[in-house]
């Protein structure tokens, strides 16, 4: 399956909570989604509050539909409070690469 549909965002915490949303971001609902290809988080090493995701889907339309549900709306309302300010988003599909985890 490769991703027909992705993107790369940039979150800033609230001031001290980068760890809180990292955790979070970890234990997203769409790790266990088998239409999410790519689930990637990343931090800043200059800035513990500035954190980054890129995702990759099999489809813009898988991706809108889980997000609708229950369990993702759920998820996004503990999201939002570690949130400072309006998150950027690039539209990014992964095509391939290496990941090493930690």
């Amino acid at each position: 399956m490769t991703s027909q549909h992705g993107f790369h965002a940039t979150i800033t915490a609230q001031p001290g909570k980068g760890a809180n949303l990292v955790a979070l971001l970890l234990s997203a609902p769409s790790l266990t989604n088998d239409d999410c290809l790519v689930f990637l988080v990343a931090r800043s090493a200059g800035n513990p509050d500035l954190v980054f995701v890129t995702e990759g889907w099999v489809s813009k339309e898988a991706h809108a539909r889980f997000f609708a549900g229950d369990i993702a709306q759920a998820y996004v309302a503990r999201f939002a409070p570690l949130v400072a300010g309006e998150s950027t988003y690039v539209d990014a599909v992964p095509v391939g690469g290496k990941a090493i985890l930690a």
